[in-house]
């Protein structure tokens, strides 16, 4: 069983109230304005997660390959931890105040 789903879609961030585009090249998963996402995977893009509840940013995550930048949240309803990849157009100006954060303080 496949544990990617690819699903590029624009929609309206529930947090910001911003209108998001499709990323075009890859998964559009979280606003690229403030950062957050809602819990609706498992796995990523499978939208079998019953949680629905939003994802803030709380730190940044550097690693290798495809995976360099990788935005970590934390879900407000259950308190796990997920991670995406950043986007070539998210808020830089977030993801360096973001990268200040030490994630083991979450």
């Amino acid at each position: 069983m496949r544990k990617f789903t690819v699903i590029d879609e624009g929609f309206t961030c529930r947090i910001c109230g911003r209108i998001i585009t499709p990323l075009g090249s890859g998964c559009r998963n979280h606003c690229n304005h403030c950062l957050s996402s809602l819990h609706l995977d498992n796995n990523p893009g499978d939208r079998a997660s019953d949680c629905g509840g939003i994802l803030r940013p709380v730190g940044i995550e550097t690693g290798k390959g495809k995976k360099a930048l990788q935005i970590v949240h934390k879900c407000e309803k259950c308190g796990e931890i997920k991670k995406n990849i950043a986007a070539g157009d998210d808020n830089y100006d977030l993801i360096v105040e973001l990268s200040a954060i030490a994630v083991k303080q979450v």
